[in-house]
C-alpha cells in the first residue's frame, strides 16, 4: 500500500494591526522621548548653579553712615536694603505682596498648578500673554539664582529649583527670600531697598498705601514705578487694596483710607553732596578699624542741613571756578565738608588738597609776636622788607609807616610779618606752627611765612579752631561711634584732655586781632554775620588760591577757591570776596 506522506503544516501568522503598530511606536517614541527629556534634565541640572553658594553669596560689606542725629545719609557698597521677614514686618506688607503675586501661595506646593490652567485660558481668550501663573516660590528661583533669559532650559531649571526651595525652606523663609532679593530700583534688591528709595523710610515703618505701592512694582518695575509712572503705579495699587480686601487682609475702611493716600513718590535727596564726607569718613573707618568683612553703621558727626546748605550756596557762588568748605566745632567735630562743586565731575576732595595759604597763615606769626610781649597796640613798620633775592610787596604794592599789630593784621601787610619773623627767628614761627598741629608740613624758609608752605583747607582750620578753643589743642574727627548691623559696638571715640597750646593772655589778643579783620575797613568785612568771633582772608601770589577762615560762637569754617590746574583766577578774586561772602551766606 502506498500511503500518502503527511507535511508539517505551519500555522498562518497574522500580521499586527495598524494600529497596534501606531500604538507600539507611540509607546517607543513615548520611552525614547522620557528618556531624552531625562538626559535634557539632568544635562540642565548639572548646569545649574551652586545653590548654597547663593544663598551665602558674599559681597562687599555694606556702611551705612549716619548724621549726627542718627538720621541715614547713604550706604557704600549695599546692593541690598536691610534684611526683612514676614515675622518683623507689619503684616500688610507682605500680604500686599501675596494678594497680587500668589494669593494661593499658602496652600499650593512649588507650582500652583489652578493658576497656570486659570494663565493660560486666560492667555488663549485674549490671544496674547495676559497673564502668568508663576508661583512666588517660582519667582523666588528665578529671582535669587537664574538670569532673565528666555530659554527652555531657563525654565526647566526653575521647576526644579521650585522643587528644591520647597524642601528645604518653609513658606515664610521662601516669602522672606523672596521680598530680601527681589530687584526694584537702580540695581539694588529687596523691598526695604525700594522702600528707602521711593518712601525715604525702612520697610517696616510702610504705610498700607506705600505697601501696595511696592506691591504694584513686582509685575514690572519700571512700568509701575510711583516715580516714573505714578499713574500706572496708583491704578495698580488700586487693584491690589481690593484683592486685600477680597482676601481678608484688611478691612474695607482700612483700603478706602489707604487709598487717599496713594501719591506719587518723591525722589530721594541727592546722596552725591554727602559724597566728599562718606568718602573721607570711609577712609577713616579704615584706620580705625582695618578691614571689615560685615555690614556696619557708622555714626559720624555731621550737621546735615549744613551740608545741604553749603552745597547749595558753594557752586552758585564760585561758578567756573572750583571751591571747597569745611566746618568743624571748636572741639574738633566736623559739621560739613564739601569738597568740590559737583562730586559727579570729580571725586577729588579738596578740603585735603595741598594749596597755598596765603595771608590765612599769618596768624601762626603773630601768635609768635605775642607770645613774646607785643600786643595789638605795638607799634610796628610798614615798608619795604627784602632778605637776600627775596623781597615780596603788599597787595597793590601800598605801605602805612608806623601802623599798630592790630592794623597791619587787619590789612594784612606783608613787611610785618617777616619783620617779626626776622626778630623772634623763623624756628620759633615752625614751632608756633608745630604746636598747632602742621608744623612738620612746612619748609623752613622766609616764604613759608607769607603762606608759601602748602597745607590742606582742613589743616588752616584747625590752627583756627585752635585760637578760638581758648587755646586748646584740637583733634578734628568725624566718627563718634561703629557697630554692626546687631548693634555689637567695633568702635567709640573715648577723647583725650585737650592739651593749653596757648596761654589765655595770647588767646585774648589774637581773638581781637581776629576780629578786627571783619570790621570795617579789614580784608574781611564781607564777612561779618551777627555774632561773628572774627576772621582771616588769604590770597596766594597771582590769586591762584583764594582763603577765608572765620568763626561763629563755637563753629568754625574754612573756604577755598581756586583752579585745580593751578592756573590764577582771572578776576582778581581774594580771600575777602568771594570767600568771605560764602562763609556769610552760609553763617548768617
Amino acid at each position: 500500500m502506498f500511503f500518502k506522506s503527511r507535511e508539517k503544516v505551519e500555522p498562518e501568522k497574522k500580521t499586527p494591526s495598524i494600529k497596534l503598530r501606531i500604538f507600539v511606536w507611540c509607546v517607543d517614541l513615548f520611552m525614547l522621548a522620557l528618556v531624552g527629556v531625562a538626559i535634557y534634565v539632568v544635562i540642565v541640572f548639572l548646569q545649574m548653579p551652586s545653590l548654597d553658594a547663593i544663598l551665602h553669596e558674599t559681597r562687599p560689606a555694606a556702611v551705612v553712615f549716619l548724621d549726627k542725629d542718627g538720621n541715614e545719609l547713604r550706604a557704600s557698597n549695599r546692593i541690598m536694603g536691610t534684611p526683612v521677614s514676614v515675622e518683623t514686618l507689619p503684616p500688610y506688607v507682605w500680604q500686599a505682596i501675596v494678594a497680587i503675586e500668589d494669593k494661593r501661595f499658602f496652600e499650593h506646593g512649588p507650582i500652583d498648578i489652578r493658576g497656570i490652567t486659570r494663565a493660560m485660558l486666560s492667555n488663549l481668550i485674549h490671544g496674547r500673554f495676559a497673564a502668568g501663573g508663576s508661583s512666588i516660590t517660582q519667582q523666588t528661583a528665578k529671582n535669587v539664582f537664574l538670569s532673565r533669559e528666555k530659554k527652555i532650559s531657563r525654565k526647566v531649571q526653575e521647576l526644579i529649583l521650585s522643587y528644591w526651595l520647597e524642601n528645604r525652606f518653609d513658606k515664610n523663609q521662601i516669602l522672606d527670600l523672596y521680598m530680601n532679593r527681589v530687584s526694584l530700583v537702580g540695581g539694588m534688591r529687596g523691598i526695604d531697598a525700594a522702600a528707602r528709595v521711593m518712601f525715604q523710610t525702612s520697610a517696616n515703618k510702610l504705610s498700607i498705601a506705600q505697601a501696595a505701592q511696592i506691591a504694584a512694582m513686582l509685575k514690572a518695575p519700571t512700568t509701575y514705578s510711583p516715580l516714573a509712572n505714578p499713574e500706572k503705579n496708583i491704578a495698580r495699587a488700586r487693584i491690589i487694596l481690593q484683592e486685600m480686601v477680597r482676601q481678608g487682609f484688611i478691612s474695607l475702611n482700612q483700603a478706602r483710607i489707604a487709598a487717599k493716600q496713594l501719591a506719587p513718590a518723591t525722589p530721594a535727596t541727592n546722596t552725591n553732596i554727602y559724597r566728599y564726607w562718606t568718602d573721607f569718613v570711609l577712609d577713616e573707618v579704615h584706620s580705625m578699624i582695618g578691614a571689615f568683612e560685615s555690614d556696619m553703621y557708622v555714626f559720624t558727626t555731621m550737621d546735615t542741613g549744613l551740608q545741604e546748605h553749603i552745597a547749595d550756596i558753594l557752586p552758585s557762588k564760585v561758578g567756573d571756578y572750583q571751591g571747597a568748605a569745611v566746618v568743624m566745632n571748636t572741639d574738633g567735630a566736623l559739621r560739613a565738608m564739601v569738597g568740590g562743586t559737583d562730586y559727579q565731575e570729580s571725586q577729588f576732595n579738596r578740603v585735603l588738597a595741598m594749596r597755598q595759604p596765603g595771608s590765612s597763615f599769618k596768624p601762626v606769626v603773630y601768635l609768635v609776636a605775642l607770645e613774646n610781649g607785643m600786643t595789638p597796640d605795638s607799634y610796628v613798620n610798614d615798608s619795604p622788607f627784602a632778605i637776600g633775592d627775596y623781597n615780596p610787596k603788599n597787595y597793590n604794592s601800598r605801605y602805612y609807616g608806623d601802623i599798630t599789630l592790630a592794623t597791619a593784621f587787619a590789612k594784612s601787610v606783608n613787611s610785618v610779618p617777616l619783620k617779626l619773623t626776622e626778630t623772634y627767628g623763623i624756628d620759633n614761627v615752625l614751632n608756633m606752627a608745630a604746636r598747632l598741629g602742621v608744623g612738620n608740613k612746612l619748609r623752613r624758609e622766609y616764604s613759608t611765612v607769607l603762606g608759601a608752605s602748602e597745607m590742606s583747607l582742613l589743616d588752616l582750620t584747625t590752627i583756627y579752631a585752635v585760637i578760638w578753643n581758648n587755646g586748646q589743642s584740637v583733634r578734628p574727627y568725624s566718627i563718634t561711634k561703629i557697630t554692626d548691623f546687631k548693634g555689637n559696638v567695633l568702635y567709640e571715640r573715648n577723647p583725650s584732655e585737650p592739651i593749653q597750646v596757648l596761654m589765655p593772655q595770647t588767646v585774648e589778643y589774637m581773638t581781637q586781632l581776629l576780629n578786627d579783620v571783619v570790621q570795617v575797613g579789614g580784608t574781611g568785612h564781607r564777612a561779618v554775620v551777627p555774632g561773628i568771633l572774627g576772621g582771616k582772608t588769604g590770597t596766594s601770589n597771582n590769586n591762584r588760591d583764594a582763603w577765608f577762615v572765620g568763626a561763629v560762637k563755637d563753629t568754625v569754617m574754612g573756604v577755598w577757591m581756586g583752579n585745580d590746574d593751578f592756573t590764577p583766577m582771572s578776576s582778581k578774586i581774594t580771600g575777602g570776596t568771594i570767600p568771605a561772602e560764602i562763609f556769610h551766606d552760609v553763617m548768617k
